[in-house]
């Protein structure tokens, strides 16, 4: 476990120095082992002298599934969000990931070569949290996911609309977080001054085939 993150990890490293870094979370329930096979399929470790940081989220009872313990970066009340959100949890996950960030600067990697992905909850992070990030950041990838806390974005963001990169991509038959969701959080994040690069997949909460290449040839491009 990393200590100033309290997180446990899995971490794909290049047979070299790594020269950049992806940090890659999770969705809820599922752990850092999730995209483990998709990593190492692309073999983009070695192509870039990549280290992929795949972070396993802490274990805390989700309301949405009945208070069942499982992993998560932050609590879910219900899928609409009618019920509020846990501001206190998302607030920890972002400290995390800054945590993650940090101890790859102290490796050696500057902020601008480290790439922030996630898919749905994850994703949900990873966007939080690059929108607050003042430094470059070689781009976020939000899959499959949505911008949370988003009523408190014109007051926190703090990320430069120059420089970041933001892709997210979405199924249009996604039963868990909508596409009309998805559409609302891009356009949302445009009207605060930042270009969101945005792909509609035929699929539901998941990836697909057409989409993989897509995004190997997005992680080169960021970071080859």
């Amino acid at each position: 476990m990393n200590e100033e993150t309290g997180l446990d990890m899995l971490e794909i490293e290049p047979e070299g120095p790594a020269s950049c870094a992806v940090i890659w979370l999770h969705g809820l329930g599922a752990d850092g082992h999730d995209f483990e096979p998709l990593v190492q399929q692309w073999g983009l470790a070695d192509e870039l002298g990549a280290r992929f940081i795949l972070p396993h989220a802490p274990r805390r009872p989700v309301t949405l599934n009945g208070g069942m313990v499982m992993r998560a970066w932050y609590d879910l009340y219900d899928l609409g969000f009618e019920a509020g959100e846990d501001g206190e949890g998302i607030g920890q996950a972002h400290q995390q990931v800054l945590g993650l960030i940090r101890r790859e600067q102290q490796r050696g990697i500057g902020s601008d070569r480290i790439l922030l992905a996630g898919f749905s909850q994850g994703g949900a992070v990873a966007l939080h949290t690059a929108l607050r990030y003042r430094a470059p950041l070689a781009g976020v990838l939000a899959l499959s996911s949505y911008l949370p806390l988003a009523n408190l974005l014109a007051e926190e963001k703090c990320a430069d609309p120059a420089s970041l990169v933001i892709r997210m991509d979405h199924g249009d038959q996604d039963p868990v977080v909508s596409f009309t969701a998805a559409e609302r959080c891009r356009d949302l994040i445009e009207s605060q001054g930042y270009e969101v690069e945005f792909h509609r997949y035929p699929m539901a909460h998941s990836l697909c085939l057409p989409q993989m290449e897509s995004l190997r040839n997005w992680i080169v491009q960021r970071l080859g």
